[in-house]
């Protein structure tokens, strides 16, 4: 490889605008990782960037990946190439492990994005799936790593320099054979190499081939910048893509208010593209089922589609809602910035002209004001679209409110436009349900009439429950069941386990039909649970309350949260009791880590916010059991 023509400098700082942990030619990085600070100096960046606080694992996996990584590519000859570590795409929606950049044939800039694992063996199970040595089922890794490369295609703007795009996975810890088993033949990913361990301490001289970097020169210093400037923006083509998808969806139709709102907030996008210098906040309000969220999914499909130039973002803090939209979105894995995490609003403030904000009530505070983040967006980004229900606050330190941000907004000298969302359309169209759930919780209880197009009744026990919900699963419906957060939830389990930890156990009391029973259930599964075979026995939580058989296992206001089906069993748990005519909370009884510590006083309105959304979820069917004697006899009386 020619000499370099970049400064001799040690590893730098990452340069303005590029989220990464390290950065710098991999000579530098090489002699750097040596410092027992490097790691330190990581991880702050880590943090910098935005990417929140590295855990345990990710910490070891740096330890224990970039040392064999950097001796392999300072071995096939490329150290004078550029290195990121860690490089998070502008939105926040990808990280990669690393990215290697080169000057290619014909002045394009070459780009190599590198997965990096450290498994020992994995089993194929289809050209998309491998399962790992502990029973996980992961994606497979080219097809992650090719996915991680189509973003530089789908995101380059027209003006950056020609891109040569290439991918390689590193198995260091695997023989030669485990990485031929990987190897893609056929179709996408066939190019794609899958380097050994075994490969990694081969001759140096066929290293560079094997690592897809053949060919890459040194690049110069106004190469690397050029690179660094680029401003990612998605195609025309992307946005178009997604917003198809988006707006071809019948989950997202408009009806009524959500209409006049959806078309007055197309009008302000069309008002601010045509020069208005002020930019404008504009908040939704709206209870459960009152459509936020089929809004604003349609509103993003429109600027996707027909205002190219307002560069939309969608951010929920919700990690489960933000799951489904990506599906939502097509399977188009370049979209995940499009819908970037809420912990990288900072980067996301400084590309996009538009950003609609879902869930707000769950972002975080800052000493009991707006977070930096959010008020970063609202100073920087022209359209910022806010939807919240102020009663769906579930923690303390969350939360934001429709006053908060009209008066930032003026602060800021721009204008607000405000709209209210008063229909309902998850409890089948009864506004009779959500006004019981509100008297039930808020004001005074009082007795369910009925309703000709919902269904709310009282069970026994846990097992009438239980039994309703198979019944309805059975019969094609969607039914799930949740409950507050009232037993330990075990994340970890064996490997190779094919069942989850029965964390939950009610006591039903004997009857005159039998002895006293105990009924137990398994939490929504940390990861999702397959058979040897890799076939899906429990989803992924964040998937819990749409895909095959989440009816087997009890969800929680995280996992719920956002989401809707047809049939909602709701068990109120020992936290919340009623007596002496009004609601009385026991943070004892919980086992949210960032609840317990609170007063009963204190504790009470979070518990309340989160047993109306629960009983909030289901379409149009709810059924109701709760753990306490008292409070079950109360919603006796009121449910006859």
């Amino acid at each position: 490889m020619p000499p370099s023509r970049a400064s001799d400098a040690a590893a730098a700082e990452p340069a303005a605008g590029v989220r990464c942990v390290a950065a710098g030619r991999v000579r530098d990085i090489a002699a750097s990782a040596g410092d027992p600070a490097f790691i330190d100096r990581c991880v702050k960046r880590y943090a910098a960037a935005g990417f929140g606080v590295p855990g345990e694992a990710e910490v070891r996996s740096w330890r224990n990946s970039w040392p064999p990584l950097l001796e392999a590519l300072m071995r096939a000859g490329l150290s004078d190439l550029q290195l990121y570590l860690e490089y998070g795409t502008p939105g926040g929606g990808q990280r990669l492990d690393a990215l290697l950049v080169g000057s290619a044939a014909q002045g394009a800039v070459g780009l190599v994005v590198i997965e990096l694992k450290q498994w020992h063996t994995a089993r194929v199970l289809d050209g998309t799936r491998v399962q790992r040595a502990d029973g996980l089922v992961a994606t497979h890794p080219v097809q992650q790593v090719l996915a991680y490369g189509r973003f530089f295609e789908f995101w380059r703007p027209k003006w950056a320099p020609v891109l040569d795009i290439r991918a390689a996975v590193v198995l260091h810890n695997a023989d030669r054979e485990q990485g031929e088993a990987l190897r893609i033949r056929d179709g996408a990913g066939a190019g794609v190499p899958v380097v050994s361990g075994q490969d990694l301490a081969g001759p140096g001289a066929a290293l560079a081939a094997r690592l897809g970097c053949e060919g890459l020169a040194s690049p110069t210093p106004d190469e690397v910048g050029a690179f660094e400037r680029i401003v990612w923006t998605p195609s025309a083509r992307l946005l178009a893509q997604v917003g198809d998808a988006l707006e071809g969806q019948m989950t997202f139709a408009l009806v009524g208010d959500q209409q006049h709102a959806y078309v007055q907030i197309r009008a302000l996008v069309t008002g601010l593209l045509q020069g208005d210098p002020r930019g404008a906040v504009v908040t939704v309000r709206g209870g459960p089922g009152s459509g936020k969220t089929a809004l604003a999914v349609r509103l993003l499909g429109y600027l996707m589609r027909h205002q190219e130039k307002s560069r939309p973002r969608f951010v929920t803090p919700s990690g489960t809602l933000r799951t489904h939209l990506l599906e939502a979105a097509g399977g188009h894995a370049q979209a995940r910035d499009l819908f970037p995490p809420v912990s990288s609003l900072y980067s996301t403030a400084q590309h996009a002209g538009s950003v609609i904000i879902d869930e707000a009530q769950r972002m975080a505070r800052s000493n009991d004001r707006l977070a930096p983040a959010l008020a970063e967006v609202l100073r920087k980004v022209p359209l910022v679209v806010v939807f919240l229900d102020e009663r769906q606050i579930i923690r303390p330190g969350e939360g934001t409110t429709v006053d908060e941000l009209r008066d930032a907004a003026r602060a800021l000298g721009r204008t607000h436009h405000h709209f209210e969302l008063t229909g309902s359309f998850r409890c089948n169209g009864s506004a009779a349900y959500t006004t019981w759930v509100d008297d039930l919780l808020y004001g005074t209880p009082t007795p369910w009439t009925g309703h000709h197009d919902y269904d709310l009744a009282l069970s026994e026990d846990p097992f009438q429950l239980q039994h309703w919900i198979e019944q309805a699963t059975t019969a094609g419906h969607t039914a799930r069941t949740t409950a507050g957060f009232c037993w330990r939830w075990t994340r970890t389990r064996p490997r190779g386990a094919t069942t989850l930890p029965l964390d939950i156990a009610i006591t039903a009391p004997a009857t005159t039909a039998g002895p006293a029973r105990t009924w137990k259930a398994a939490w929504n599964a940390a990861d999702t649970l397959t058979d040897p075979d890799g076939n899906p026995l429990a989803p992924h939580n964040q998937l819990w309350a749409t895909h095959t058989s989440g009816h087997q296992q009890i969800g929680c206001i995280y996992s719920a949260q956002g989401l809707e089906y047809h049939h909602a069993g709701v068990i109120i748990g020992p936290d919340l009791t009623w007596a002496n005519g009004h609601w009385t909370a026991h943070p004892g009884q919980s086992h949210d880590p960032k609840l317990r510590h609170l007063t009963p006083d204190q504790y009470l309105p979070y518990a309340l916010n989160t047993y109306r959304v629960l009983l909030t979820r289901g379409t149009h069917t709810t059924r109701i059991h709760t753990t306490d004697p008292t409070t079950h006899h109360m919603l006796a009386s009121l449910l006859r």
